[in-house]
């Protein structure tokens, strides 16, 4: 039996992630005292910067934005309870087919062991009983993503068993709501081409393919506050405009796929320590 409590580590690719997909868990179970863990892989850099000044445009410095996020990531830390916060720190490779995909410090072109390799030392170090990262298509397609659930899987088949694994997702039932939703909030929203829509349907999952559903109501506000804490990125943000009332209404329920268990808990399940504890 190990002497460290139970532990949940998030692998993420960028600051602001955290909060998006597991905001909820990891608030939910560090109120219940677990030790929460979140791996960030990138520095953000391709992220707005200040005054919303975009990647490429005269006046954007990767470097001083990246500084910029790293203040506001801690600062989502703190709102959070996470009890510690790893930065891989690979430079930020953009939107699937940006130019910065190919810059050779890019997480993007980082050889999958050598990602694996680092995370396996925070997993031996850490030694978490649940690892939560994306799907094999990084949710939506982004190659840090992508990369970030390449690397998770890599660095897990380097250790010791890991009891429970799992990969973010929603129900594209869910996916709808947001559309409507983004509709009646953002005023510039355009609707998408039908090639975009259909590949917004390929979004999430069924909901009868998803395992795992935590309930993570009660911890709202607080996942909208370390979502609020990333303000460089809130242009990008839409959930902001909501509003925290009808954010926790939209977002109170975070959902996954298991896809690794040494525990026999049954599915479906309310409860990423089920079986654990």
């Amino acid at each position: 039996m190990k002497d460290a409590p139970l532990t949940l580590m998030a692998v993420h690719a960028h600051p602001d992630d955290e909060a998006t997909g597991t905001g909820g868990v990891l608030a939910r179970y560090a109120a219940e005292g677990m030790r929460t863990v979140l791996a960030t892989c990138t520095d953000g850099g391709c992220g707005d910067g200040p005054g919303g000044v975009k990647p490429g445009d005269p006046g954007h410095d990767p470097a001083a934005v990246a500084a910029m996020r790293r203040e506001e990531l801690e600062a989502s830390c703190e709102v959070l309870k996470i009890s510690h916060l790893e930065m891989l720190d690979y430079a930020d490779s953009g939107m699937m087919g940006w130019p910065t995909n190919d810059a050779p410090n890019s997480f993007w072109q980082t050889p999958v062991e050598e990602g694996a390799a680092r995370l396996a030392e925070l997993i031996r170090r850490y030694r978490p009983d649940v690892v939560v990262t994306y799907d094999e298509n990084g949710f939506y397609g982004h190659p840090d993503h992508i990369q970030a659930h390449r690397i998770t899987m890599a660095a897990l088949a380097m250790t010791s068993p890991t009891p429970k694994v799992y990969w973010t997702t929603a129900p594209r039932s869910m996916m709808q709501r947001f559309g409507e939703v983004m509709r009646e909030f953002d005023a510039d929203w355009q609707e998408p081409s039908p090639e975009e829509a259909a590949a917004m349907a390929q979004i999430g999952l069924p909901e009868e393919e998803i395992t795992t559903w935590v309930d993570t109501s009660a911890f709202g506000a607080q996942k909208f506050d370390a979502l609020a804490a990333h303000a460089s990125q809130g242009e990008n943000i839409f959930f902001l405009k909501m509003g925290q009332k009808r954010f926790t209404e939209l977002m109170g329920v975070e959902t996954f796929v298991r896809v690794q268990d040494t525990t026999g808990a049954a599915l479906p399940e309310d409860d990423l320590f089920a079986g654990l504890r």
